[in-house]
């Protein structure tokens, strides 16, 4: 589906990503784990076509995604670490703003079980800025979730959250991927790294592949 091949960033002198390569399969879920300032972030930003590297290449379709850019951006849904909703707008007029489609289709589409499995019915028209942290991520992933991306690249999805709300997202991540869809995301919550088919640790700039079933001292042993 995709193919990251010896993608490098840096600022300054810090080398934050050095030649890394990921193979990104229809249908998986990809895991990166590593310590904060890891450049987890960056490689998901870049990976979603938002940051620009300076080196390396990320192929769909046999094409470098800067060849294609607006196709790619189309195919893909992000969520970053930061709320990217707008604070003075309703969860309903978020979404809506990001919908592909008529108003018809758009009320349609929040009554599909992935993104009504979010639990954001009861408080779409709120404003975002009465919203709790977890209802704003709850919303994040449905924007996410409302084109039907073929791929998914997640930051953190449930960091801070509680636990109904973490099972929520996992739930809904798992009946996305079921539907054939792709998901890479940050983590280190065993919740969401259960649900993950590879596991990879990012370290001084270099991604390495780890066995998916490390947890506790023996995923710590592979960041530290």
């Amino acid at each position: 589906m995709i193919l990251a091949d010896n993608i490098t960033k840096r600022f300054e002198n810090h080398t934050a990503l050095d030649k890394v390569t990921m193979k990104i399969e229809r249908g998986c879920i990809y895991g990166l784990v590593g310590t904060n300032g890891s450049g987890k972030s960056t490689l998901l930003s870049i990976l979603a076509g938002v940051k620009k590297r300076d080196g390396g290449e990320i192929l769909w379709q046999e094409k470098d995604i800067r060849e294609n850019a607006k196709e790619y951006s189309s195919v893909v849904g992000y969520v970053p670490q930061e709320n990217p909703l707008m604070a003075d707008l309703t969860p309903y007029d978020n979404l809506f703003l990001w919908f592909r489609g008529t108003k018809k289709e758009f009320e349609n589409r929040l009554a599909d079980p992935d993104i009504s499995m979010l639990g954001i019915q009861s408080y779409l028209k709120k404003p975002v800025s009465k919203l709790s942290g977890g209802m704003k991520k709850r919303v994040s992933i449905a924007i996410a979730f409302l084109n039907r991306p073929a791929l998914l690249i997640l930051d953190e999805p449930s960091a801070a959250l509680d636990l109904p709300c973490k099972m929520d997202i996992a739930g809904a991540l798992q009946r996305y991927k079921e539907s054939g869809g792709t998901i890479v995301l940050t983590t280190h919550d065993e919740i969401e790294l259960d649900l993950c088919d590879s596991l990879y640790v990012l370290k001084d700039g270099i991604l390495c592949p780890i066995e998916k079933t490390l947890r506790g001292n023996e995923l710590l042993k592979h960041l530290q």
